[in-house]
């Protein structure tokens, strides 16, 4: 696949702030990188600076842009970008950081990434807008998740704080989504932009100016008149397709746009029911519950099943120590003495072992007869015969 571009424009204004923290690069034409260095953090400008330098010196040197480019390359760059970015951390607490949105044309499509809110877009003048890359912050986290409608969204107090960018000295670095996009058309626009370009402009005026006859001049000079009030630095490129050559092999690239997570128009809310209850959403293979009114946010299917797990849990260990204090004693069966009856050999043995304990016993205590053997009376001890129990006394 060749593609061949009309001749890029850029904006680049301060708004209203005291510097530019925003920055831009391009390559040959291929390569486009648009920052925005993160409000309210120091050095927010050399952080933007420095990510887009990078990862054009890294492309210069590393990619051919008549060769294959791969995910793994896109990443290497980006690693680099980290590395080039760290040694401007001077430790202190409030990090310099941000944003990134980068687009690269090669011989099978273009692949874009981001980090933040910074936006691309894919425009096709008279059809629609086909991609538009998903914010990285909390108010389109909130909007998705249920806690805020649309309109909110847009008018979030904290719209300015991201839950991904690019810092200098941390272990884990965040990484950037991903797409890869095949389907494209000679006419085709695509347009990266920092949140301050939107600021007061919205995806049907963008797709309105797109559709328009204008020259991109023309259409550029636009978007500078309608952003000139905005508060924010306010950044972007135009990128307006010229012509696209089909080759042997294009094709095996699928187009990635209509499925992507990373594409927010893939979270289309359904129309509300005559009862106005609430809005289901749906987003590349997982359904999103979104409700009409920020009132009622639909619970949360995880935060259901911890509640449930913790109840059947808990339901589980009161049978456990109900069981364990209410189960009865075994009954102790009353033990009956059985008088055994004895065998005759043992009742004989019994009777024998009685004799000789009397015989023992009257060894032990002979007979004292006061008599002797002619009749006469013979003189008796008196301690013998107190103590005998066999003393015969007179006649």
């Amino acid at each position: 696949m060749k593609i061949e571009i009309h001749p890029p424009l850029s904006i680049q204004e301060v708004g209203q702030r005291s510097n530019q923290e925003d920055s831009i690069a391009q390559l040959d034409n291929r390569l486009f990188v648009l920052c925005d260095g993160m409000g309210g953090h120091e050095k927010g400008e050399v952080a933007s600076q420095t990510i887009c330098q990078s990862l054009k010196n890294w492309f210069s040197e590393h990619v051919n842009s008549d060769g294959l480019f791969t995910d793994d390359m896109l990443k290497e760059s980006i690693e680099y970008a980290y590395q080039e970015l760290d040694k401007h951390d001077d430790g202190n607490p409030r990090k310099m950081g941000t944003t990134l949105t980068m687009l690269y044309i090669h011989r099978e499509g273009i692949t874009a990434a981001h980090i933040g809110d910074s936006r691309i877009y894919h425009i096709r003048p008279q059809a629609g807008v086909l991609y538009q890359s998903r914010d990285h912050s909390l108010a389109y986290d909130l909007y998705q998740s249920g806690e805020i409608s649309y309109d909110e969204m847009l008018h979030f107090p904290q719209k300015n704080i991201v839950t991904r960018a690019m810092t200098p000295g941390l272990d884990n670095r965040m990484r950037p989504d991903i797409i890869h996009i095949t389907d494209i058309l000679p006419g085709d626009y695509f347009y990266l932009c920092s949140d301050g370009m939107l600021e007061k402009t919205d995806n049907d005026q963008l797709f309105t100016l797109f559709s328009s006859s204008d020259t991109d001049e023309s259409k550029r000079k636009k978007l500078v008149d309608a952003t000139v009030k905005n508060q924010d630095n306010h950044t972007a490129w135009l990128i307006h397709i010229k012509s696209v050559i089909l080759e042997e092999g294009d094709g095996l690239q699928e187009n990635e746009e209509t499925t992507a997570r990373c594409n927010a128009l893939n979270i289309k809310p359904f129309v509300e029911d005559t009862m106005n209850t609430e809005v289901v959403v749906e987003a590349d293979e997982e359904d999103v519950t979104m409700v009409s009114s920020p009132s009622r946010s639909h619970p949360n299917t995880f935060d259901s099943l911890k509640k449930y797990a913790l109840a059947v849990i808990t339901l589980l260990l009161v049978v456990m120590v109900a069981f364990f204090f209410l189960k009865p004693s075994p009954k102790s069966e009353p033990q009956t003495l059985k008088q055994k009856v004895p065998s005759k050999q043992e009742r004989v043995q019994s009777k024998d072992s009685a004799r000789k304990t009397n015989k023992k016993e009257i060894s032990n205590n002979a007979f004292i007869n006061p008599y002797d053997t002619a009749g006469n009376k013979q003189p008796v001890n008196a301690a013998e015969r107190d103590n005998s129990p066999w003393y015969l006394p007179d006649r």
